[in-house]
């Protein structure tokens, strides 16, 4: 005889629970297998080849079309969003907003462990996810009513913007799901669009990852086909531009997230004469190793090589 799931009726405790982490949104979706419509667009964007060299997007249908398959007895799915930027933070010319503090999986996997133990308490079975599994994070998002997905394919907070993480716990609990935001979208002004600087949007809200200036200096291990800008990892392009990015509100960000002050420092010919050991040094706990060391020599190179053809 197996039993009953908890089933719990202060959902906005644990909400208060949840954001109590550092989150700035926080709602809850019901663990289910995704519409058909949902799995069939992500399977023609693959299919498209749109996902450039990303293999690993490939793998693990079953478990991103059903989620339950991720943790047995999932009924809840936690949807958090953790800010990483806000006004008049100093941003950097070299890297992306998101990559100047600590590696945010490290960091939000640690602050969410406290609460996934207290979840553990009402009802035994949790897996936190952040950006480690097969797991649509931005349609569950939405799914939880935190945000919507707009042209620029970021996940929208209203009234925070896109510049945010998400992270998510698969929970074994039920509590009645927020009110989503799946049909919901951005005004459609194609800021975005007509800003990416190869490409990329194609203004239906799809992605070409080959034309990607984040997968280019990051994913992408071969020769870049593009010209750079000054910017080597990364870009914020797309977000800078978007309406939905301007005047937020000012946002508590996670001490783990604030600039490194060895960061906004760097310029490209330092980067380009970098040693391993400085390397390793000086990107410990920071999202810019994925690039590694080969990679942003070459991104460093290319934008200075850029730069000198225009003096």
């Amino acid at each position: 005889m197996t039993s009953s799931p908890y089933r719990c009726s202060h959902k906005e405790e644990l909400r208060e629970l949840c954001l109590s982490s550092g989150a700035c949104a926080c709602g809850f979706a019901r663990a289910e297998a995704l519409p058909r419509e949902a799995i069939d667009r992500y399977d023609r964007w693959i299919a498209s080849g749109h996902h450039a060299s990303m293999d690993y997007m490939e793998r693990y249908g079953e478990l991103r079309a059903d989620p339950r398959l991720l943790l047995e007895g999932a009924r809840t799915i936690i949807s958090l969003a953790f800010a990483y930027s806000t006004p008049g933070l100093p941003r950097s010319p070299l890297f992306a907003d998101y990559a100047l503090g600590d590696d945010y999986h490290e960091v939000l996997r640690s602050r969410l462990t406290a609460v996934a133990e207290k979840l553990e308490e009402l009802s035994p079975g949790t897996r936190i996810c952040v950006d480690t599994a097969p797991l649509r994070e931005r349609f569950w998002a939405t799914r939880a009513g935190i945000g919507f997905i707009g042209l620029n394919n970021h996940l929208i907070i209203p009234g925070i913007g896109s510049k945010v993480f998400l992270a998510e716990i698969l929970w074994t609990g039920e509590v009645e799901p927020d009110e989503s935001l799946e049909r919901a979208s951005c005004e459609g002004c194609g800021a975005c669009v007509k800003a990416c600087p190869h490409g990329a949007l194609d203004g239906t809200g799809a992605l070409d990852a080959a034309r990607c200036l984040s997968f280019l200096t990051i994913e992408n291990r071969g020769e870049l086909p593009v010209t750079l800008p000054a910017r080597i990892y990364g870009c914020d392009i797309c977000q800078d531009v978007c309406p939905h990015n301007r005047d937020t509100r000012p946002l508590s960000i996670l001490k783990e997230f604030e600039p490194r002050p060895t960061l906004l420092s760097l310029d490209a010919a330092q980067i380009a004469a970098m040693s391993h050991e400085q390397f390793s040094t000086t990107f410990r706990r920071s999202a810019i190793k994925r690039a590694k060391l080969a990679g942003l020599r070459r991104n460093a190179l290319a934008a200075l090589a850029a730069h000198s053809g225009k003096e």
